[in-house]
């Protein structure tokens, strides 16, 4: 059963940054760099909704929502089994738990449909103050 778990969440200042990282374990029939990865993350009374994801292998394509383009951005250490998330420019809006999710495989391209994802980290909560 694979499992995910995040980290680096916290309460920050408006404008400044939080780097959120994944650790991902037991796997059974395949490596860390077959699982193509994302980011998502669900505020109180909202829907959850996909913030980033990454191709797997060597992650060379990427997709963001149009809230966090050129603020967030999302990359993997297939040697460290490990996702990040790297925020800046954090505003109010962005608060939220934010969850890490994978899927064993490819998808034609990167996915915020969190449908897609077979498995799902506990979360770790991101509070911004302005």
């Amino acid at each position: 059963q694979v499992m995910l778990v995040e980290s680096g969440g916290g309460s920050v200042q408006a404008g400044g940054s939080l780097r959120l990282s994944c650790v991902a374990s037991g796997f059974r029939y395949s490596h860390y760099n077959g699982y193509s990865m994302a980011w998502f993350r669900q505020a109180p009374g909202k829907e959850r909704e996909g913030v980033a994801a990454i191709d797997r292998d060597r992650g060379d394509r990427s997709t963001y929502a149009d809230s966090v383009k050129d603020r967030f951005t999302i990359s993997r250490d297939n040697a460290k089994n490990t996702l990040y998330l790297q925020m800046d420019s954090l505003r109010p809006e962005d608060s939220a738990m934010y969850y890490c999710a994978a899927l064993g495989g490819r998808l034609p391209t990167p996915s915020l449909t969190a449908g897609y994802y077979e498995y799902w980290g506990q979360g770790t909560q991101v509070t911004v103050s302005s």
